[in-house]
């Protein structure tokens, strides 16, 4: 069981909601939400029974059908799990709930009962896909939950130190010097390509083989792409997975949709793009046409990027040609010294880091007012009243024609520009010149 930072948000909606509610958590597959939800229960309930609906017995589905007598209901799940109930101190976890959408429905009245506290776990996608037929319980609430990030990360490496002291000197506007920003560095593109699943961190601690965590990494996109299929029999959707590292190798201003699926454009595969999003493997970033506060108001759905939910699954599926990632490009990624321009692989994680942290992603394009030319801003966050613009190189090369023109176009707009770059911390009167690692703090 790996430290996880969405422990502490179940724990106090427990001490909120004191059973006025259930608590749904919504993930991707693969990034631990049972694992988690366990944890949670073994550490704040005197007992508790998980409910799997992946594998449960038959005879346990069926007493949903009918729960009009709880006393019976509670009854038989304790004699089926040989677990004793106690009244406000147990909790009953619906894990994979969108296989049985009548347990959902259930909530509503569970809730209502207040014997026993109520959690959730399940993937977006299919919940949404299930739920027509029934009544949603207002009595939920939801958390997203998605791969480790690098500070858990470290927390699995034994590491509670880095973080803390980094944000420290993000905080003071302090460098790290060129030494210890190297190492930082190298760490973080460790985590970069091994990324947050927590079967590939696992694997990482116990083998140390980069060809194994590629074999893990690889068996969780053959199940995401399997999912898909499930609910896109056309194979669109996982033409559109697939493609994401091509796509943002490119450079382009958007996912060029027609590149991939023949006669499609971005307005034919709308449900498909939403389909992705709601399954958390995928985060899109929305152009807007206008930047400022209240963003989500001005996005144009048609044009956007795609970034996967963890970079280490995006470097296999960038080398998915190849039968396995050889060691000597995970090396090479390592230290900064593989040929290609990685430049897509660190707006990737930039992406990650931003979604994961609560952000919405966003990106803006505008052409020049003197030539042909488009400029474009990576990402904008907004902070306060204001926006922030951000710019990710993937070395430390500080020419930023974009962001020099956004910030004259829109200077009265404007809190602090970013670059986010693979140097170390180099404030100016301007801008922010951040490492990657820090990208957190913003």
């Amino acid at each position: 069981m790996f430290k996880r930072k969405i422990l502490a948000e179940m724990i106090s909606w427990k001490r909120r909601s004191r059973g006025r509610s259930a608590l749904l958590i919504q993930g991707a597959r693969r990034i631990g939400k049972s694992t988690t939800a366990e944890e949670f229960a073994r550490r704040e309930y005197k007992s508790y029974i998980l409910i799997d609906f992946s594998k449960a017995r038959q005879e346990v589905v069926r007493l949903f059908r009918d729960i009009s007598d709880l006393d019976f209901f509670f009854l038989q799940l304790q004699l089926f799990y040989n677990v004793r109930l106690y009244e406000r101190e147990s909790l009953i976890i619906f894990d994979e709930v969108q296989l049985q959408p009548l347990a959902r429905q259930a909530i509503k009245h569970l809730v209502a009962d207040h014997r026993y506290d109520y959690l959730e776990t399940g993937s977006l996608i299919t919940l949404r896909k299930n739920i027509r037929d029934i009544l949603i319980p207002s009595e939920e609430e939801c958390l997203s939950m998605y791969p480790m990030d690098y500070e858990e990360f470290l927390w699995a490496k034994g590491d509670e130190t880095t973080i803390p002291l980094l944000h420290e000197c993000f905080s003071r506007g302090r460098g790290l010097g060129d030494v210890v920003h190297r190492k930082q560095m190298q760490g973080f593109r460790l985590y970069m390509l091994i990324g947050g699943m927590p079967q590939s961190v696992e694997s990482y601690l116990s083998t140390n083989n980069f060809n194994q965590i590629d074999q893990v990494k690889r068996n969780i996109l053959t199940l995401y792409e399997n999912d898909f299929r499930k609910i896109d029999h056309s194979g669109r959707a996982t033409q559109i997975f697939d493609a994401i590292p091509a796509e943002l190798s490119k450079n382009t201003f958007r996912y060029q949709v027609s590149k991939i699926i023949e006669k499609q454009r971005a307005s034919n595969v709308r449900e498909i793009i939403a389909d992705l999003q709601d399954s958390m493997t995928v985060l899109p970033a929305f152009r807007i046409n206008d930047p400022g506060v209240g963003m989500s108001h001005y996005k144009d759905i048609d044009h956007f990027k795609l970034y996967l939910c963890d970079t280490g699954l995006f470097v296999t599926l960038a080398f998915k040609d190849r039968s396995f990632t050889e060691n000597i490009i995970y090396e090479k990624l390592l230290h900064g010294k593989l040929p290609a321009n990685l430049g897509y692989l660190y707006e990737n994680i930039v992406a990650q880091t931003f979604r994961a942290g609560g952000n919405e992603l966003f990106y803006f394009t505008f052409p020049s007012d003197t030539s042909n030319r488009t400029y474009e801003i990576d990402f904008l966050l907004p902070r306060k009243h204001k926006i922030c613009p951000i710019e990710v190189k993937s070395s430390g090369y500080k020419k930023h024609a974009s962001l020099d023109r956004f910030r004259t176009k829109y200077r009265e707009r404007i809190q602090e520009s970013y670059v986010l770059y693979t140097k170390d911390y180099a404030p100016s009167d301007m801008l922010k010149y951040v490492p990657v690692y820090m990208a957190q703090f913003l």
